[in-house]
């Protein structure tokens, strides 16, 4: 059996466009409702997964071998054909990635391609004789395995380029498509019309599936008609954020004043703070959902921002802490913070425990980075709704005792 020639079947260049394209046709082709109702940085996970080109790895510790009595070809010095028994050694070696690479000729080539056979997961390599050694035997493998090897850290640099360019492709489409969708609701609900619902509007969506180990799949979404609703915008936010650390820097300054204060003395300082931005409607201890909530601010009847004051009691506290954030928080409650107040002495044991705890979290999604040494933000999923996401800032200030 003739081997067949590897990265030669399409090039690079072709490869990149469809994926591409296909990409862009996907997100288009996804149900208005769902794309509106589902995280844009999960739909971008989605795609980035999907459409990713991995460059095959070679287990090189796993290679076998294998030898088997073959016929082989030959000729007379009439030149006539005839068949003699030979021998076919194979080498099997293992490797994890997309199959379908072998066929794809890099953007580096040269004109003589390798050769080799693609089974399942595994490259083959054969060399046939009739007087065979195995020193002749192990150069030629050898060198169609450094060759190969060659090839796939081609294609590997190629793929490369196109993965890091996929989630900016997915986002830069996603938002586009979005915006266009809140654009022709928004027009329609500007008319003072009922919007007529479409007897054919899709409520679940069915990604095609991709020749691949792990099919990734669409992020589960409400079937529910999108509405858009009030949100605490990120500028805002921060601003909220920096109120805060600018109380918290007064009591670093005046660190007798607020000695003796306990947990609900130091939180009415806060208050009067935020009251002073948000014409007084940041209270404590308002109800809000299941439970009772230290801050709450609310606007025109909306909560637009939760926090939760707590003095620090090792990871376990907090924890819990944002167990109970979440347990307050309603659907639409998305900007949240905890701020915990620490008193033990080792203040910066505290701030090396706070990250592993949060990360640890089973609705925590991703870290946003610190904003500052005492200043922690990630996104959480709603307790309620995984594919509901919510801003949490871990605030940690140093109360003296």
């Amino acid at each position: 059996m003739a081997m067949d020639f590897l990265f030669s079947k399409v090039d690079w260049s072709a490869v990149q466009n469809y994926q591409k394209r296909q990409l862009a046709d996907e997100v288009d082709a996804i149900d208005g409702t769902r794309l509106l109702n589902t995280s844009v940085d999960d739909l971008c996970d989605y795609f980035e997964g999907k459409y990713r080109v991995d460059v095959p790895v070679l287990r090189e510790s796993e290679i076998v071998a294998d030898q088997r009595e073959v016929p082989i070809d030959g000729r007379d010095r009439l030149h006539r054909v005839y068949q003699t028994a030979g021998t076919a050694i194979e080498v099997i070696i293992p490797f994890d990635g997309d199959r379908e690479a072998f066929k794809i000729q890099p953007t580096t080539y040269t004109l003589a391609p390798p050769f080799g056979d693609i089974r399942g997961e595994k490259l083959v390599l054969r060399v046939e004789g009739t007087d065979l050694k195995a020193e002749r035997v192990r150069a030629e493998i050898t060198h169609t395995l450094s060759e190969i090897k060659n090839w796939l850290g081609n294609l590997r640099r190629d793929a490369q380029s196109l993965n890091n360019q996929l989630r900016q492709l997915a986002l830069d489409q996603i938002n586009r498509r979005r915006n266009k969708l809140l654009a022709d609701s928004n027009l329609v609900a500007a008319l003072g019309f009922p919007l007529k619902k479409r007897k054919d509007q899709l409520q679940t969506y069915a990604a095609p599936q991709v020749r691949r180990k792990i099919t990734p799949t669409l992020p589960p979404a409400k079937t529910a008609a999108f509405k858009p609703e009030p949100t605490l915008s990120i500028t805002d936010y921060d601003h909220i954020i920096s109120v805060i650390q600018n109380m918290a820097h007064v009591m670093e300054l005046s660190p007798r004043a607020f000695a003796s204060m306990n947990e609900e003395l130091l939180r009415s300082h806060f208050l009067v703070q935020l009251n002073g931005h948000y014409e007084g409607q940041a209270t404590g201890e308002t109800f809000n959902y299941e439970g009772k909530t230290d801050i709450l601010i609310r606007v025109e009847g909306k909560n637009i921002f939760i926090a939760e004051c707590k003095y620090w009691g090792g990871p376990k506290t907090l924890a819990g802490t944002i167990d109970q954030l979440l347990g307050y928080s309603s659907w639409r409650d998305t900007k949240v913070a905890v701020i915990l107040f620490n008193r033990r002495k080792n203040f910066s044991s505290v701030l090396d425990a706070i990250p592993a705890t949060v990360e640890a979290h089973p609705n925590f999604k991703r870290t946003l980075g610190r904003q500052s040494e005492t200043n922690f933000r990630y996104i959480f999923a709603h307790r309620d709704d995984p594919n509901r996401e919510m801003f949490l800032t871990v605030l940690a200030f140093d109360v003296p005792k």
